[in-house]
């Protein structure tokens, strides 16, 4: 046989392979577990960590697994808990205060900019790249990135970063804790 028409037969055969597999892929293409998008969105986002899972999202996804409670985010509250209750069809329960107390009030923080030595450590363990800066020059924290996680304190060898109560934003763009939801209404209500 010819070789160059064993090259074309073998092309053909591959591209067809390939059309096959490229038809099964797009018809039995599975899209992300969707309860765990529900539980994400419910979720405070603050990527804080406080429940023992790196962000929002590898929680939501050991709550849809069944590995995880619904009751360790101190961010989301009490009425995180409740809608995370209501969406799964579980009972309420408690904060797991082992998992840290809930916020009286939105805070966020920021940098004593005169104190900042620019070592970048805050920058590391930011979980929302809300703190900008370069090595060896002050940083500061972007207040409408900034989650309130304060996963930046600690790591701060000078102590340069403090709390504060959270601004209202200008402009509501991203998902915000529950307690600013009341502030909004009060707002409203004047």
């Amino acid at each position: 046989m010819n070789p160059f028409v064993s090259l074309i037969i073998i092309s053909l055969v591959s591209l067809v392979f390939g059309l096959v597999v490229m038809w099964v892929s797009r018809k039995f293409k599975v899209e992300g577990n969707p309860i765990v998008e529900q539980i994400n969105a419910i979720l405070p986002q603050t990527q804080c960590g406080q429940c023992t899972y790196p962000g929002c999202k590898p929680y939501a996804e050991a709550i849809a697994n069944g590995e995880a409670a619904i009751n360790q985010c101190p961010p989301g509250g009490e009425e995180g808990v409740k809608k995370l209750a209501e969406l799964l069809d579980v009972e309420v329960l408690e904060l797991n205060p082992d998992n840290g107390e809930v916020k009286a009030i939105d805070t966020v923080v920021e940098i004593v900019e005169k104190d900042c030595i620019g070592c970048t450590k805050c920058i590391q363990v930011c979980p929302v790249d809300a703190i900008v800066g370069a090595a060896k020059h002050m940083h500061t924290v972007i207040i409408d990135a900034c989650t309130g996680c304060d996963l930046c304190i600690p790591a701060c060898p000078v102590d340069c970063i403090i709390t504060i109560e959270a601004p209202l934003p200008k402009f509501i763009q991203r998902i915000e804790k529950p307690a600013l939801y009341e502030t909004i209404e009060k707002a409203k209500q004047w």
